[in-house]
Order: C-alpha cells, then sequence, then structure tokens
C-alpha cells in the first residue's frame, strides 16, 4: 500500500528527529547539556528531538557542530528540507491547468544527463504519444476538477519529450508488463503507444526494461518514481507529487530500481512482451 503524503512527512521528520537525538546521545551528552552549549531553552532540544518542532538549517548545524559531528551536516539539512517542501497537493500545483506543470519541469529535464524511471501503472510520460498522453492527462484532469487545458498541457509534455533526441542523454526505463496491458484510451490510442515504444527501444540512449508477470522478484512493485542525476528523486501518488533530494533516501530509490532492473527482460525479450500486448488489444 502506498504511504500517504502526509504520514510520509511525518514519518520523514521524525527518522531526522531520531537521527538528530543518535548524534546527541553519541556524543555522550544530556538534552539539558547540549541546550547548555547552544545556550537554548531545554524544551528546545526536546521539541526538536519528539519532531514537534523541525529544525531549521541553523539548528542543525548548531546541534551537530556541538557534538562534534559535522561530517552529518549535509545528509541532515537535505532531510529537513525534503521534509519541509516534500510533497505538492495535485490540486494547489494543477489549480491553473496542467501545462503549468508540464513546463514547470522543463528545466529539471534539460539539465539532467541520466535519467532513471519506473513505472508501475502506465507508461512514462517522456515516452508517451500524443494520443496516450491526452488520453491519460485528460483523465487526470477530469479526477482532479482541473482547468481543461489537456491540448497545451500534451504540447508542453512533447516539447519536454525532446531531451531523449540530445546527444549525451541517457534513459534506463523500467516498466511492469501491466502498463502494456492497461488500456488508456482506446485500442488506437494503445496500438500507437506500443508501436512507438518498440520504435523508441532503438535509440542507442534508451534502456528499456520490462518487468514479466512471471518474474521472481526482489522487491514488491512500488510507485512511479523518476530519478535525476542520482541526486534527486520525484514520486507520484495520487494526491501528491514527493520531491526527495535527501542523498541517503535517492540513494534508496536508485538501488530499488537497479535491484527491480534485475528481473526485466530487455531486447527482443522485451519485444516480445509488447508485441504480444499489441496482439491482445483486439
Amino acid at each position: 500500500m502506498t504511504e500517504s503524503p502526509t504520514a510520509a512527512v511525518q514519518a520523514a521528520r521524525r527518522q531526522l528527529a531520531t537521527r538528530l537525538r543518535e548524534i546527541r546521545t553519541e556524543a555522550g551528552l544530556t538534552a539539558t547539556e547540549l541546550a547548555r552549549r547552544l545556550d537554548w531553552y531545554p524544551s528546545k532540544v526536546s521539541r526538536i528531538e519528539h519532531a514537534r518542532t523541525p529544525p531549521a538549517t541553523s539548528d542543525i548545524r548548531a546541534w551537530c557542530a556541538a557534538c562534534d559531528a559535522n561530517g552529518a551536516v549535509e545528509d541532515l539539512v537535505a532531510s529537513a528540507q525534503s521534509a519541509d517542501s516534500m510533497y505538492l497537493e495535485w490540486r494547489r500545483v494543477q489549480r491553473t491547468g496542467l501545462r503549468h506543470l508540464q513546463e514547470s519541469r522543463v528545466e529539471l529535464y534539460e539539465r539532467t544527463r541520466l535519467f532513471r524511471v519506473y513505472c508501475s501503472t502506465v507508461v512514462p510520460g517522456l515516452l508517451q504519444t500524443p494520443s496516450y498522453a491526452t488520453a491519460l492527462l485528460d483523465n487526470i484532469s477530469r479526477f482532479h476538477s482541473t482547468p481543461n487545458d489537456v491540448t497545451e498541457a500534451v504540447e508542453a509534455r512533447m516539447r519536454r519529450s525532446r531531451v531523449l533526441f540530445v546527444n549525451g542523454n541517457r534513459f534506463s526505463v523500467l516498466v511492469e508488463e501491466s502498463v502494456l496491458r492497461y488500456r488508456i484510451g482506446d485500442a488506437e490510442t494503445m496500438a500507437g503507444q506500443l508501436g512507438y515504444l518498440l520504435t523508441l527501444m532503438s535509440l542507442p540512449s534508451v534502456s528499456l526494461g520490462v518487468i514479466p508477470f512471471s518474474a521472481e522478484r526482489p522487491t514488491w512493485p512500488l510507485e512511479t518514481f523518476n530519478v535525476f542525476d542520482d541526486a534527486r528523486v520525484h514520486v507520484e501518488l495520487l494526491s501528491a507529487a514527493v520531491k526527495i533530494t535527501a542523498p541517503g533516501e535517492v540513494e534508496q530509490y536508485v538501488r530499488a530500481i537497479k535491484s527491480m532492473a534485475d528481473s526485466a527482460v530487455y531486447g527482443s525479450a522485451a519485444r516480445e512482451l509488447i508485441t504480444d500486448a499489441l496482439a491482445h488489444l483486439g
């Protein structure tokens, strides 16, 4: 089951609080002694350690300096920033329509050189045809009751997808076999989309793996996520877009996608699964 965005944020804050408490105890300091070193009220230390008050960046740096743990600062700061801005409610992001959401990520896509993509539900946005994207974004627009600018949003998504053809970019894409079977749009739309996947597989920059239904799995199917240059992760939930930048958490997603890749098939075996899905469109 996918964790709710609110629960995910609370869990991230508790994890940060626990790590700060561990750093204090490893330094052999009581909460009162740490507060004295920092010239804080002891209650502030308590509130931070119990995740009732999120620490500011300056608090984290001071805490680590007082505990002689400066090596942990950057990871902890990234974790705190990730918890503070971990998710953006889709309705808030989409309140002006879907086009803005597509365009808001153009700069990130243009500066990224290594894309790792895992999808368990739909064809990844970068690999979508205009017809497939239209059917999908139309569903999303209606579900979230956003202004209907699907045509403009699809055009923006297609422009964003030009990074596929930029020299030097690499794309490691992993999809579940279910992605090939879920019907987004009509049979003609799906046929065009599956055919386009077969075309994109010929690009030297694109590695497309499909995890078969029958594969023995090292991990369970996860929510859709994108990793940018192994430094940032976007996770797509029903109600939120989760942004992760803490190095330790990013590493977990990189490790997960590498692990799942061992269960995937590539090349001719992947083509067989795609053509079989095509044959069963009916």
